[in-house]
């Protein structure tokens, strides 16, 4: 149930880690084991959306390429410094992480807006685009709405083309991330097919929920769980 509303949120306004990754941590997976299983069950979903918006690519070979390696690599060092951290330190620096991805969730959609003077170089677009995807391969929550705002100053301004790049970005940098998690053996096999199956489900059916659905309201659902997912998180860790 969690992987096919999670996908339905990606699909529509995106954050549906946010109900998956807690979802694993309450039936007991550990937190580093959860967070892996968490980007392996969405990326099936993240595949199919990014078919769904092939046509929206840019048609830039070059910036597609750039953004593309950067992206698989950054995912990559992210997942590496994921598996490095212990299920002690990463559950110490969670609500941290959590309230930094509930913070971009909020404010993302005013940043992405943001552009002043001239456009990012392809080069600084790519060097962030790299830290972000680090980011993504370590954590992930909020990284699609670092790479819109990245997209925009950059001087990109095709809604449809800047989702379907995002979609695929974040499938590299999930596709490069899943790899190390599997050879790390993180990736809970039992748990991560039902979720990946709902997720599928749910991001397939997600177009017809947007057109009923306005995606500010979900996005105002996933503001609402995140934000109190985040602070259920620091009094935890607070009280121990």
């Amino acid at each position: 149930m969690a992987g096919t509303i999670g996908g339905a949120i990606n699909s529509v306004a995106g954050g549906g880690s946010f109900l998956v990754f807690p979802t694993l941590l309450v039936v007991g997976v550990p937190p580093v084991a959860a967070n892996a299983t968490t980007a392996v069950a969405l990326w099936p979903a993240g595949v199919s959306s990014t078919i769904a918006y092939r046509k929206d690519l840019p048609r830039e070979t070059k910036t597609l390429v750039v953004l593309a390696i950067a992206s698989a690599l950054g995912g990559a060092i992210g997942a590496v410094m994921l598996l490095a951290t212990s299920d002690q330190t990463f559950t110490k620096i969670l609500p941290l992480l959590m309230f930094a991805a509930s913070a971009v969730f909020t404010l993302g959609p005013r940043v992405a807006k943001l552009r002043k003077g001239g456009h990012m170089p392809l080069a600084m677009g790519a060097f962030v685009q790299l830290l972000i995807s680090s980011y993504g391969g370590y954590f992930g929550g909020g990284m699609g709405i670092l790479m819109l705002a990245t997209f925009t100053l950059m001087g990109m301004t095709h809604l449809h083309s800047m989702n379907g790049l995002k979609t695929l970005l974040g499938m590299l940098i999930n596709g490069a991330a899943n790899i190390a998690f599997f050879i790390a053996h993180k990736v809970v096999i039992d748990v991560a097919v039902p979720v990946a199956v709902g997720s599928i489900v749910g991001g397939w059916f997600g177009a017809a929920i947007a057109r009923t659905i306005h995606p500010d309201r979900v996005r105002w659902f996933v503001l609402l769980f995140a934000w109190g997912l985040t602070a259920w998180f620091f009094v935890k860790a607070l009280t121990g």
